[in-house]
């Protein structure tokens, strides 16, 4: 493919909000992880959660939309000048040449959830409260609809629900739009925040770790979870006289269909994604410097990662999870992960997987446990959800 500018990017997580605040996060070695106090749950384990998210107003006539995901949405939105970027793009081609192209995996579920409590508390019976609106809030859709309202663009707009490779495969949708002349415009990325379902759910699979999570690690139990807002631009050209974030060089998807929720043990879904990202981007495995890998820190998840890294890359390309800073932000992953390999090609920073005591001896990809510092011209990203849904982005810097 045609490499295609990311003129700009921002990232909310429990990290903080915009660039700067995950810069500083991931050269210091800063985790955001904390034990689990969230709403009335009483789990053991560690989350990532983005403070202030309840005093978050939306914009004036949005109020249907609000709710937990769209709070974070809007918060995500004013970093780093995102908003008016988008406008100078609406500007430049037309609102309705601009699309919205989001990920999430239960959106707005929390406010359902407290709903039907409330409901509960008022007899159980009936109709769920009148102020309840879940078109706009609970409803998948809800994320770009609310985004694409608030940004006043009117291009085609879809949310992907592939669990945590939905806000990868979104850059690929984008790619392909712009390739067709559909539009030359796509704000893309994704939004998850914490709720109930998330959090028992992990819990009942057996996959919430009571420890925090420690990716690539012998004693590694489980995830952590977290919640984040990711979104990037991409336009067909880059704006004159700027230099863009980066650039998406290539994308490769796949679903091998194994299981509901464990990968292929010998990773081959992966393989088959990574592979196609590197023919889409039309370069070798040499070539990449740095792979943000999926590294969820639960023992199957890593070990076919290692297996289809290790198969693809050999053993020598530097990787690493973000994981252990973020905790695993489910549909926004893909794109939290995007943004942060990004400032890894603008800073020039491997960041080093946190919380990782004793390297698992059976698992052969070269992870860094700690920082490493050098030039780097291409990184790959890797995102694979339930289901084996599978998305690898080959991404380069400013060029």
């Amino acid at each position: 493919m045609t490499p295609l500018p990311i003129t700009h990017a921002t990232l909310t997580t429990a990290l903080g909000t915009g660039l700067d605040a995950h810069t500083q996060a991931m050269a210091a070695g800063r985790s955001a992880l904390q034990p689990c106090v969230f709403d009335d749950v009483t789990l053991p384990g560690w989350i990532g959660v983005v403070d202030g998210l309840d005093a978050v107003a939306l914009p004036a006539g949005l109020s249907d939309f609000d709710c937990r995901n769209h709070r974070l949405a809007w918060l995500g939105l004013q970093q780093d000048g995102f908003i008016q970027a988008v406008a100078a793009a609406r500007e430049r081609w037309g609102a309705h040449r601009v699309a919205v192209l989001l990920g999430t995996s239960t959106s707005g579920i929390l406010e359902t959830e407290r709903a039907f409590r409330r409901r509960a508390e008022a007899g159980g019976t009936g109709a769920l409260p009148a102020d309840f609106h879940y078109a706009q809030t609970h409803n998948t859709y809800a994320l770009a609809d609310f985004v694409r309202t608030a940004l006043g663009v009117t291009g085609p707009s879809w949310v992907v629900s592939t669990a945590c490779s939905s806000s990868a495969k979104v850059f690929g949708d984008a790619a392909r739009l712009i390739e067709a002349g559909w539009v030359d415009a796509a704000v893309v990325g994704g939004v998850d925040s914490l709720c109930l379902t998330t959090l028992y759910g992990f819990h009942s699979l057996e996959l919430f770790s009571p420890e925090i999570c420690r990716p690539w690690d012998a004693g590694r139990s489980g995830l952590s979870l977290g919640e984040a807002a990711a979104f990037a631009l991409l336009q067909r050209a880059a704006v004159p006289g700027e230099a863009p974030a980066g650039h998406l060089l290539g994308v490769g998807e796949s679903n091998d269909g194994h299981h509901m929720s464990s990968p292929h043990p010998e990773g081959l879904g992966a393989i088959a994604a990574m592979r196609q990202a590197l023919a889409s981007a039309g370069v070798d495995a040499d070539q990449i410097d740095y792979i943000n890998l999926h590294g969820t820190a639960t023992p199957n998840n890593d070990a076919a990662e290692d297996r289809a890294v290790s198969a693809v890359f050999g053993t020598a390309v530097p990787c690493s999870s973000t994981k252990g800073a973020t905790g695993h932000t489910l549909g926004a992953a893909g794109g939290v992960e995007a943004v942060l390999s990004l400032l890894a090609l603008r800073n020039g920073l491997m960041p080093g997987g946190l919380n990782l005591r004793e390297r698992d001896p059976a698992l052969h990809a070269a992870y860094l446990g700690e920082n490493r510092r050098a030039t780097l011209r291409r990184v790959l990203s890797n995102s694979f959800g339930f289901g084996g849904s599978n998305t690898s982005l080959v991404l380069g810097g400013a060029q």
